[in-house]
């Protein structure tokens, strides 16, 4: 499965009606939209809930070819992800011009860069007056939020990416990328970035909806821009601690997440191998609302009490778990720089649910 393997897991739940009784009717209702002004041009942000105390605002960003709607609205609408948003502050955004709706950018509009789209989010932060945030990104957005993470490392406390790939593409890619956009309508030169071969192949109504939804719900020129400027991206720079001189990587906690024969998996890989192995978790297909819950568990924000509620945090450091902070390793990873330590079997081509996320993230190398 490929990007949208990670909704799958939680079966969302659909909205019937909004009478105020359903919490998850109430989260989703007391929403508020807002046009910010950034350095770099306007971004159109989706706030829902209000800052909790001192606590990090989660804060989305979404793949090419979608939107806040299209890449989280399942994720966060599931009665399961209720028992954390009711504890944060959730902060949706959308890339220049990607809305629901979003008017056509002029003739000549220089999109922001990759480094530019990150720099905008900033603003973002000392809009609304969060403390930190804590990231969950997609694909190009879980670039974009890493780029964040390197530039403002004392802005992120924690990130969840999801398919990202590390790496600017070689020139034969990004020709043969231009290529498939001389000959293809733009959604299907999108959908493979979102979905595996097998998944194109048997044209499945998930690829058929997906499809339908960014032809007809996004401007195709305004994601002509964004997707252009994602395939002119620079390798993210960073590296393992003691692979090179002055190494520089992710300073703060991170979950990485990649379906099976996803066209990210490859990048994925690579991402983890220059990430600190202390503080970074490689989960393949699993319940992802569950892993969600333990890495904010183990940075301390909440935690599981006796009827399997989640209470808020802080929590006192002697009870925090070290799931979030578990010692992983990928299939290439895992040698490349502890040498004498063993690999370790993280049993993470299971898809039996929590179960089996707990064994993913509990396991060190």
């Amino acid at each position: 499965v490929a990007l949208t393997f990670t909704w799958h897991f939680v079966n969302p739940r659909p909205i019937i009606n909004c009478q105020g009784q359903d919490s998850l009717c109430v989260f989703v209702c007391f929403s508020q939209e807002h046009d910010i002004e950034t350095p770099y041009g306007m971004l159109h942000v989706v706030i829902r809930g209000a800052p909790k105390g001192n606590k990090p605002a989660i804060l989305t960003y979404h793949d090419v070819g979608l939107n806040h709607k299209l890449c989280f609205n399942s994720f966060f609408n599931n009665e399961d992800m209720q028992e954390i948003t009711k504890h944060f502050v959730v902060c949706h955004v959308d890339a220049p011009g990607q809305q629901i709706g979003a008017s056509q950018l002029p003739q000549g509009y220089q999109y922001p860069t990759m480094d530019q789209l990150a720099g905008m989010l900033p603003t973002v932060v000392q809009h609304f007056g969060f403390k930190s945030i804590v990231g969950i990104g997609v694909g190009a957005g879980a670039y974009i939020l890493a780029k964040l993470a390197l530039i403002f490392p004392d802005m992120v406390e924690g990130l969840v990416l999801l398919n990202i790939d590390p790496n600017g593409k070689g020139w034969i890619d990004w020709a043969a990328t231009k290529l498939s956009g001389l000959t293809s309508a733009l959604p299907d030169t999108v959908l493979p970035h979102l979905f595996s071969q097998e998944e194109l192949m048997n044209n499945t109504e998930l690829v058929q909806s997906y499809r339908q939804q960014i032809n007809n719900t996004i401007n195709q020129f305004n994601l002509q821009l964004f997707w252009n400027m994602y395939n002119s991206r620079r390798d993210l720079e960073m590296n393992r601690s003691g692979t090179v001189i002055n190494a520089k990587t992710l300073k703060c906690p991170a979950m990485l997440v990649v379906g099976d024969n996803a066209p990210a998996e490859e990048g994925v890989v690579e991402c983890n191998s220059k990430l600190d192995p202390t503080n970074t978790t490689f989960l393949k297909p699993g319940k992802l609302s569950e892993a969600f819950k333990y890495f904010l568990q183990g940075m301390g924000y909440i935690a599981y009490v006796k009827d399997r509620r989640l209470s808020g945090g802080p929590v006192p450091s002697a009870s925090m778990t070290r799931l979030a902070r578990s010692r992983t390793a990928s299939l290439t990873s895992a040698s490349s720089i502890d040498g004498s330590r063993s690999r370790a079997c993280t049993h993470s081509d299971s898809t039996e649910g929590v179960g089996t996320v707990t064994q993913t993230m509990e396991v060190s190398c």
